[in-house]
């Protein structure tokens, strides 16, 4: 029992021994601790450069190691960021790593350490961590150096929409600092006794050269964020106050390249092309690159642009390609993969050599050629035929090299354009570019007949015909027209009866004269290839249209419609022409023809305009091409007001009413369908007559109204008026649209109430003195002669035969030319009367003479046997001659002998009294004296004033003028006036007569 005991003895003792051998290795230090720790500052990147290294004198082999990575901020105790980082380890190696600090590095303290421990396979457990390495302190605001406010960091680069850390170190007066972005001021959190961290969130792109934001340190308080309408902002720098910014770059978020494919247009080339979508670049920051991966070949490529690049193509070697794109700049990175064959991914180049042959006036034949590819290749071509601006034709011919297409049914005198392009028959993959070529095709004749109407002018036993036709289309026309054939046939004349007009283009229409009988027109376009087909018009011989009843026809917003009655004949159409007539320019005809079905139409033009009357007529068309009115109507795309108004007359004028009328007021020319008229009227009383309305004028003056709904109304009496009262009154048509302009007032003033009595009694009166007037002129001879005859011509007076001349000498009848007076005396004078002679033929002025002058021609001495006294009395120059005195003055015995003629005195007895003075009275003569006297008309132009009258007889040939002034016959026997008889005539003339036998 013994050994036993002590075999059990020395195995307890062996296994103490181990456990504390054990322990003992335990509690020693881990020769894999990390040691040589440095920790580095980059101000620029903000972050934080770790190096260490481990020592392992046991192993020299490499381990793989994780280390446990603590950074504290501000104190030890606030622990920020732990990470494990996983390396490979190896005998003396330096190990790095990087931690990147959203908050500048600048603004606090950090401390770092790290442990690590072995994660090898081959290590047998337990594994456990190392000793934690001591604290690195890392302090960047040792090297700040003299200032009192720092800002931090100092540029930044960010990605449009992150959030960025601001913070700033003021040394005094941190509550006075302002931060602001853009104008915008910031608020902060503190951080420490002299430390504020601001937090921009959601950054924005502003501009490309970077947002400014600055903190400035300010005693007075006020907001240095805003500025003032120069941009200056309120807070202004001295040498006191301090500003710190910094530059924000912000860019563009880099996106993934769209639409990344390859192509290859001759096996040897690929092209690859994407969408970089927007561009991250800065003018200070430009990072944004595109590189190139073959997954198959290993190969990488910078690519030199941002959305192409081209990969040499191994020939015979590889047909698939697997590439990958990458896009990145400076703050990501981003990528995109395609994986094609070769021969599914051939663009062929444009088609070139294109001609054009065979050209004609609807065909036409175009060939292309296509570069060859890798031999036998085929390609799929598109042929398009453009006209008028859209795809006339479409067709797809498959080819190797050379290609061909013809056209068919084109229009003539068409251009066109022909396209061609071209792809990969086998694998569709993307067409070529287009290649084209214009061409036009060649002239042919009309192939339409021209739409024709016209316009019959009935005349006597003839007519005028005016043809219209429209121009045909350029389908159509198939050409340019030169020229229309107008063909003119008599139906009832002789066979081969024709007209042939030619009328140059562009002419629409011509004039033709047609005689009595029926016409058929034939009228054709012609070009330089030939002549289009014929439309046909027949004239009747009775051309006139039938009266038809106008109706009116509303406008709407589609245009005119309007419908009829079909006739009972057979009709192969209609037509339906209308006139725009304007006031001011000629008629348009214009015309639409319809099938002999149709009973309404809708007419829509361009050309209606807005207060336009327009004149519709309905015809319908014969079997034998006759056309023969059914309707007419009439219409106004839109009415507008009357343009003028009425001239109106005033008639029946009394003192109570008057009647106004308006008939030559014309309602056709008007702007729109006149449906009556206003008559206003005002006075100074503005009461109203009965049946008018009293109304506002639009000079706000007050006024009676009166509305006539009745257009063919054009007069109205107006009663109920107090006489002797003035009154105004206008008359305003109006239609649908309104009224016209109202303008000025025509004044009218009823008359007195009794002036019509004297109008009864005054208009017969002067009929009366017209009737007379009338007879007295048709009566003018019989009243001259019954009140004025005419003057006597002495020559022919019967007084002249009681003159007994000498039997020896012929009888002659006194001239007044041969007249010489033997004497001549003044019978009497009248004081204060003076007659001027100025040896002109002229009368004397009138007096309040009584009595006539008398002139006594006077015989002489030698004159045979007795005389009478004749006087000639003219009572047209004396209308006092009848009076008494006139002629025979004093009847009184005639003592002379009956031999002797002369005077009651001598002609020296008369003469001596004519030396003396010229002024002796009748009376003065001696009574005892009788002779044959004749007073004669013949004046001697005596002058009241002696002084004027010769002192000296005068010669016999020296007779002055005289004149005719009266004539009466007096019996022998009649004396002188009496010197005692009161009389108030001119002086009186004796002429002594000179008779030579």
């Amino acid at each position: 029992m013994a050994p036993l005991a002590a075999l059990q003895a020395t195995f307890l003792l062996a296994l103490l021994s181990l456990r504390a051998y054990g322990g003992k290795a335990l509690s020693e230090p881990s020769p894999l601790t990390p040691e040589s720790l440095k920790v580095s500052i980059s101000s620029s990147q903000q972050s934080l450069h770790l190096q260490w290294s481990v020592h392992s004198p046991t192993y020299h082999q490499e381990l793989k190691m994780v280390f446990q990575i603590e950074i504290s901020r501000m104190t030890t105790s606030n622990v920020i960021w732990v990470e494990n980082y996983s390396t490979t380890v190896e005998w003396k190696r330096v190990l790095h790593w990087r931690w990147d600090s959203e908050l500048p590095l600048e603004c606090a303290t950090h401390f770092v350490r790290l442990r690590g421990k072995v994660e090898e396979a081959g290590i047998p457990r337990p594994r456990s961590w190392s000793d934690w390495s001591s604290w690195e302190e890392v302090d960047a605001q040792k090297s700040l150096g003299p200032g009192s406010l720092f800002v931090f960091p100092k540029e930044k680069l960010v990605e449009e929409g992150s959030n960025v850390t601001i913070c700033y170190i003021s040394r005094g007066h941190e509550n006075n600092v302002s931060c602001c972005l853009e104008g915008a001021q910031i608020h902060g959190e503190q951080l420490g006794p002299n430390v504020s961290v601001l937090t921009l969130s959601n950054v924005p792109f502003i501009r490309k050269t970077g947002t400014n934001f600055f903190c400035k340190v300010d005693q007075t308080g006020k907001n240095c964020c805003k500025v003032d309408q120069t941009g200056t902002n309120f807070c202004k720098v001295d040498q006191t106050d301090d500003l710190k910014g910094l530059v924000l770059y912000v860019l563009k978020v880099l996106e993934e390249p769209k639409g990344f494919s390859c192509e290859t247009r001759d096996f040897k080339t690929l092209n690859c092309t994407w969408d970089p979508g927007t561009d991250t670049d800065l003018p200070e920051h430009r990072s944004q690159s595109y590189t190139l991966s073959e997954a198959f070949s290993g190969e990488t490529k910078s690519c030199a642009h941002k959305n192409w690049c081209v990969w040499p193509v191994a020939v015979d070697t590889q047909e698939t390609y697997n590439f990958t794109l990458v896009a990145e700049n400076s703050l990501r990175r981003r990528g995109v993969n395609a994986l094609f064959d070769l021969a599914h991914r051939v663009r062929p180049m444009t088609p070139f050599t294109m001609r054009l042959k065979s050209v004609s006036a609807t065909d036409a034949t175009v060939t292309w050629k296509v570069r060859s590819i890798r031999g036998y290749f085929t390609y799929l071509c598109q042929v398009e035929l453009h006209g008028e601006g859209k795809v006339m034709q479409q067709h797809n011919v498959s080819m190797e090299e050379d290609g061909q297409y013809s056209f068919s049914e084109l229009e003539p005198v068409t251009e066109y354009v022909v396209q061609v392009r071209c792809a990969a028959a086998e694998h569709f993959w993307k067409w070529s570019e287009w290649t084209g070529r214009n061409f036009s095709t060649l002239p042919a004749a009309p192939s339409e007949a021209p739409d024709v109407w016209r316009d019959v002018k009935p005349a006597l036993g003839s007519c005028n015909v005016t043809l219209f036709w429209k121009p045909l289309s350029k389908s159509q026309a198939r050409g340019e027209i030169l020229f229309h054939n107008v063909l003119v046939e008599n139906l009832h004349g002789p066979p081969g009866s024709q007209q042939l007009f030619s009328i140059p283009a562009p002419a629409s229409g011509t004039e033709v004269a047609l005689g009595g009988c029926s016409h058929r027109i034939l009228i054709t376009a012609n070009n330089s290839v030939g002549t289009s087909p014929a439309a046909i018009i027949v004239i009747s011989g009775d051309p006139a249209d039938k009266e038809a009843e106008e109706e009116r026809v509303e406008h709407t917003e589609q245009g005119f419609s309007m419908s009829w009655k079909p006739p009972p004949e057979d009709v192969v159409g209609y037509v339906v022409d209308w006139c725009e007539r304007p006031r001011d320019s000629p008629c348009g005809l214009q015309w639409k023809h319809l099938g002999p079905n149709s009973t309404s139409t809708v007419i829509s033009s361009g050309a209606f305009r807005p207060g336009v009357r327009y004149n519709f007529r309905i015809y319908g068309i014969s079997p034998k091409r006759m056309a023969y009115l059914l309707e007419r109507k009439t219409g106004y795309s839109q009415e507008k007001a009357p343009s003028d108004t009425p001239q109106v007359l005033v008639y029946n004028l009394t003192s109570h009413s008057f009647t106004l009328s308006w008939k030559d007021y014309s309602t056709d020319p008007q702007p729109g369908f006149i449906c009556g008229y206003y008559v206003y009227l005002k006075s100074k009383a503005e009461q109203c007559q009965p049946d008018f309305q009293k109304t506002v004028l639009p000079d706000g003056s007050v006024g009676c109204r009166y509305e006539i709904n009745n257009p063919e109304q054009k007069t109205l009496v107006v009663g109920n008026l107090q006489p002797e009262s003035s009154y105004e009154f206008s008359v305003i048509p109006y239609t649908r649209a309104g009224e016209g302009e109202m303008g000025a007032f025509t004044k009218v003033t009823t008359p007195d109430e009794h002036s019509h009595v004297l109008i009864r009694v005054l208009l017969p009166v002067a009929a009366c003195v017209l009737l007379i007037a009338i007879l007295c002129y048709v009566k003018s001879q019989w009243m001259k002669e019954m009140c004025y005859p005419d003057i006597p011509d002495p020559y022919k007076s019967s007084v002249l035969s009681l003159l007994k001349p000498k039997e020896t000498a012929p009888l002659t009848i006194m001239d007044v030319n041969d007249c010489v007076p033997d004497a001549l005396e003044v019978v009497k004078k009248s004081e204060g009367r003076k007659i001027q002679f100025s040896g002109t033929r002229k009368s004397p002025p009138e007096t309040a003479c009584t009595r006539p002058d008398y002139i006594y021609l006077l015989p002489t001495e030698n004159s045979p046997g007795p005389g009478r006294c004749i006087c000639f009395e003219n009572l047209t120059y004396n209308q006092a001659a009848p009076n008494s005195g006139s002629c025979a003055h004093v009847l009184g015995p005639h003592k002379a002998p009956p031999s002797q003629l002369g005077l009651l005195t001598s002609p020296e007895n008369l003469l001596k009294p004519l030396e003396q003075n010229y002024m002796n009275t009748l009376a003065e003569i001696p009574p005892g004296e009788t002779t044959l006297n004749y007073v004669s008309q013949l004046a001697f132009p005596v002058s009241g004033d002696k002084d004027l009258l010769p002192t000296k007889p005068p010669e016999p040939e020296l007779a002055p003028c005289c004149e005719y002034r009266m004539q009466m016959a007096m019996p022998l026997g009649l004396a002188s006036p009496s010197p005692n008889e009161s009389s108030n005539c001119p002086p009186t003339a004796f002429l002594e007569q000179d008779h030579h036998g």
